[in-house]
């Protein structure tokens, strides 16, 4: 559905990741499940270019400058849009779906399709690659298979039927003993035109939740690491989680250039946009 992409620096993007194999390994689930769990640890999930008014570039040459290169972070779009990438570049079967987004949210209406998420076909199965949901991101690839609890990681989750759609899917996470919903997903191929739009939508759009709040994320060995505004929460797998209110433009850019590790970009804007960030609590 989406041509190959063959100008990716695996390299680069290898030592970005901090991966240590071989320089072309093989397209097994081995090879998936390693890149999977390094790439969210080592590339955060952010919004800055919005929050600050920046178009976000979906080909590849801008988002591996911004990702790789400038050391940068970004949204779903952007990271599955790399690492699928680097997965068809190693000679992976990966195909593009739209997921419809449902952690966080009360309204019982129908969201729409903003989330960019990846089917790869290997030998032992269809596995859901998806290195882009934030504070939620997966840190391995899921069998696509219902009513199997799959242990990552970062957590567990699980995929169960979607009533009232043929072939689609809910992604749900086991969050303090209550399996909570993370998205819904069909089998609808999506072409990059469609990321596009969505992209649009997501970035400029007034009541896009991207426009007015700074989002973060980073997954660490044991642990995730998410901002809101000015909430930072850290969340240990054997400690639990930690909350606190950040005070001031230099306690945000502290924690976004430590924590989340997000090279934060030159910009006479963003101390401006940091500054009008709302408190939480």
């Amino acid at each position: 559905m989406n041509a190959h992409d063959t100008s990716i620096d695996l390299a680069a993007y290898f030592e970005r990741i901090g991966f240590s194999g071989p320089a072309r390994p093989a397209p097994t689930l081995d090879t998936l499940r390693a890149l999977h769990l390094l790439h969210p640890q080592a590339i955060p999930f952010e919004n800055l270019d919005v929050l600050i008014g920046r178009p976000v570039r979906l080909d590849l040459e801008s988002v591996q400058r911004k990702l790789v290169t400038d050391k940068r972070g970004g949204y779903c779009f952007e990271q599955n849009r790399l690492f699928r990438s680097v997965l068809q570049t190693l000679g992976f079967r990966v195909r593009s779906f739209a997921g419809r987004v449902l952690w966080g949210r009360e309204a019982p209406d129908m969201p729409p399709r903003t989330h960019m998420l990846l089917l790869v076909d290997l030998d032992e199965g269809t596995f859901v690659a998806d290195v882009g949901f934030g504070g939620m991101t997966l840190s391995a690839p899921l069998v696509l298979q219902t009513g199997l609890e799959q242990i990552t990681p970062h957590g567990a989750f699980r995929l169960e039927d979607a009533s009232g759609e043929p072939q689609a899917y809910l992604l749900q996470a086991l969050v303090n003993g209550t399996w909570t919903n993370v998205y819904r997903f069909d089998l609808d191929p999506q072409y990059d035109a469609d990321y596009e739009m969505a992209n649009h939508f997501v970035s400029t759009y007034p009541q896009s939740v991207f426009v007015h709040n700074l989002l973060a994320a980073r997954l660490a060995p044991g642990k995730r690491y998410g901002l809101f505004n000015r909430r930072f929460s850290a969340h240990d797998e054997r400690e639990g989680s930690d909350h606190r209110e950040l005070d001031g433009v230099a306690g945000l850019r502290r924690v976004l250039e430590s924590e989340l590790g997000i090279r934060l970009p030159d910009s006479a804007e963003l101390d401006a946009a940091l500054a009008r960030l709302p408190n939480q609590a």
